[in-house]
């Protein structure tokens, strides 16, 4: 019999860990999770926004037991790939320990968007669509 393949790893960097990385964590877990681990992690981490815990709810996601998190919490884990979700933790990331093949793919940060509830939730659906589409065209 052949042994199991080992899930390759993959961490989701942004400034915060509080909407882009925690999102696509929750996608990529999602759609790829039978063959990979997602990590997600912030150069300066804060919390989880509320409003990517709803719409990722809303796809049948729930992200509400994640926590913002530093990479500090990561050190020890070798990752095959480490993705900058946003184009200041580009800038400001430190090398990963561990880190594999650096990626930058960059999305609108949807914490700062402003309105009405229903216009900042649309803009959350708008970024979380197009990590989902990144993620199912890159991998």
């Amino acid at each position: 019999m052949a042994e199991k393949e080992r899930k390759r790893k993959i961490l989701f960097v942004c400034t915060h860990n509080a909407s882009r990385s925690q999102m696509a964590e929750g996608l990529f877990r999602e759609l790829k999770g039978d063959r990979w681990e997602a990590y997600s992690a912030g150069t300066a981490p804060t919390e989880v926004h509320p409003g990517a815990v709803a719409v990722m709810a809303e796809i049948g996601i729930d992200v509400r037991g994640h926590r913002a998190k530093g990479l500090d919490v990561l050190a020890g884990i070798t990752f095959d790939e480490v993705v900058t979700v946003c184009d200041n933790a580009q800038k400001t990331c430190p090398v990963v320990p561990g880190g594999g093949v650096r990626r930058h793919q960059g999305f609108e940060d949807p914490s700062v968007a402003r309105g009405t509830k229903a216009e900042v939730l649309a803009v959350f659906r708008r970024v979380r669509d197009e990590i989902r589409t990144w993620i199912v065209n890159t991998y």
